[in-house]
C-alpha cells in the first residue's frame, strides 16, 4: 500500500478534515462512494487508488451510504448502456442513498433459469404495460426504484425478447407482499405487476437486448455476494469466530479441530480466488466466471462458518441469543437460520458451475428438451 505522503491519501484526508462527518450526498459529490465510476459519478481510481480511499475512509470512521443493489448492481448498469438523461437522473441519488433500489428478477418458475421469466411488457405508445409477478425481492417495500427484466418480444427464444427497464416501485398496479423467512425477519419480498403502465423512457438500452444487461448486473452480483461477511458480505467472517475460539484457549475435540482447519484453509483459498478479481479490475477486464466460482466457493463456507459456529455453542445453541462458546451475541443464530439461504440467492450453486462449466471448461451449453440438442445447436438448426 503506498506509504502516508503519497498524494492520494494526503487528498483523501484533506477532505476529510474538511468534512469530519460527511453526509451521503457529499460523499458521492467527492467520488469516493464508488471512486472508481468515472467522473462525475466518481474519480477513475484504479484498485490501489480505490484501497486508499477505503482505508482512509475506515481509519476515520465514515461509513459509506448503504444501498447495495443500487451502488453494486443498477448503478453500473445505467453507466453501462444508460441514456445520459437516465444517468444524470438516477446515479448520484443512488450513490447517496437518497434512493433505495430493490432488484425485480427473479419469479416463481424463473429463479435458477432465470431466462425463462414469463413477466410481460407490452409496447403500448410511450409506455409498456406489465403484467407479472417477480418474488425474492429484497427491501422491496422499502425501494423507491427496482430493476427489472420482462419480455417483451414472447416468442423469441428464451436468452432473446428481454429486455430491461428501471421500475418506480409506487406506479400504480404494483403490489408487494413480505416474504417472513425462518429468521422472523422481513427483508424479502413478492412483488405482483397488474396492468402497470411504465414509462419507455425508462428502458435501459436497446429493445429486446436486456439479457446482456441482465449478465452485466449478475455478474457485480456475484462479485458483491461474495465479499466480506459470511452472509453475502454482511455478519461475521471465518476469522471473527478463530478469533473467538482463540480468545476462549482453544478447542480439544479432535474433529472440531480439524473443521476448524479446513474452515482456514477454505477462507485463504477465497482470499486468494478475491486477489484474481482484483488483478482482473486492475487489467480493466469485467467480472468473469472467477466471479462464480469465488461465489460458489463462499456460499458452502458461509454454512459451514455457521454450522460449525451452532456445534461450538452446544447446548445453549437452542437459545437465540448464544453464540459460540458461551458468547452472548444473537448475530450467530441468525447467521445459522440465514445461512441455507446462501446457495440459493443470487444464482443456485448449481448455476454457478454451471457457468463454470461451460465458459472454463468449455462443456456445453443448456440442452434444449425437445430436440436433445445444445440451446445452441437447436438455434443454429432453425
Amino acid at each position: 500500500m503506498p506509504g502516508d505522503d503519497d498524494p492520494r491519501r494526503l487528498e483523501v484526508r484533506a477532505w476529510l478534515a474538511e468534512h469530519p462527518r460527511p453526509s451521503g450526498r457529499e460523499l458521492a459529490e467527492a467520488g469516493y462512494v464508488a471512486p472508481h465510476w468515472p467522473p462525475p459519478w466518481g474519480l477513475g481510481a484504479d484498485p490501489i487508488h480505490q484501497l486508499v480511499i477505503d482505508e482512509e475512509l475506515r481509519v476515520a470512521k465514515v461509513g459509506r451510504p448503504v444501498n447495495p443493489i443500487g451502488v453494486g448492481w443498477a448503478g453500473p448498469t445505467i453507466l453501462h448502456a444508460g441514456t445520459d438523461a437516465q444517468k444524470q437522473r438516477y446515479l448520484f441519488p443512488l450513490l447517496s442513498g437518497e434512493e433505495f433500489w430493490c432488484q425485480l428478477f427473479s419469479e416463481p418458475g424463473a429463479g435458477s433459469d432465470l431466462a425463462n421469466l414469463s413477466t410481460r411488457a407490452v409496447r403500448d405508445g410511450d409506455v409498456y404495460v406489465v403484467n407479472g409477478q417477480k418474488i425474492w425481492t429484497s427491501f422491496g417495500h422499502v425501494a423507491k426504484f427496482g430493476i427489472l427484466i420482462a419480455r417483451t418480444a414472447p416468442h423469441a427464444p428464451k436468452h432473446q425478447g428481454v429486455s430491461y427497464f428501471v421500475c418506480p416501485m409506487d406506479l400504480p398496479g404494483i403490489e408487494v407482499r413480505p416474504i417472513i423467512d425462518m429468521t422472523g425477519a422481513h427483508a424479502f419480498n413478492e412483488v405482483f405487476f397488474t396492468d402497470v403502465r411504465l414509462p419507455a423512457e425508462n428502458l435501459v438500452g436497446e429493445e429486446h437486448r436486456g439479457w446482456a444487461l441482465a449478465k452485466v448486473t449478475l455478474a457485480n452480483e456475484r462479485v458483491s455476494l461474495s465479499s466480506g461477511g459470511a452472509l453475502w458480505g454482511q455478519g461475521q467472517t471465518a476469522g471473527d469466530l478463530f478469533d473467538l475460539v482463540r480468545a476462549r484457549g482453544g478447542v480439544t475435540d479432535p474433529s472440531l479441530r480439524q473443521r476448524l482447519a479446513a474452515l482456514y484453509i477454505e477462507e485463504q483459498i477465497l482470499r486468494l480466488i478475491r486477489l484474481r478479481t482484483v488483478t482482473a479490475a486492475v487489467q480493466g477486464r469485467p467480472p468473469g466466471p472467477e466471479a462464480s466460482i469465488r461465489k460458489a466457493l463462499a456460499d458452502e463456507h458461509g454454512q459451514k462458518i455457521m454450522e460449525l459456529a451452532k456445534d461450538l455453542t452446544g447446548l445453549d445453541g437452542l437459545l437465540n441469543d448464544r453464540g459460540p462458546l458461551g458468547v452472548l451475541d444473537p448475530s450467530w443464530n441468525y447467521g445459522f437460520l440465514f445461512s441455507p439461504a446462501l446457495t440459493v440467492g443470487g444464482g443456485t450453486s448449481e448455476v454457478q458451475r454451471n457457468i463454470v462449466a461451460e465458459r472454463v471448461l468449455g462443456l456445453p451449453h443448456d440442452i434444449d428438451v425437445e430436440s436433445g440438442r445444445t440451446w445452441r445447436e437447436a438455434q443454429a438448426a432453425r
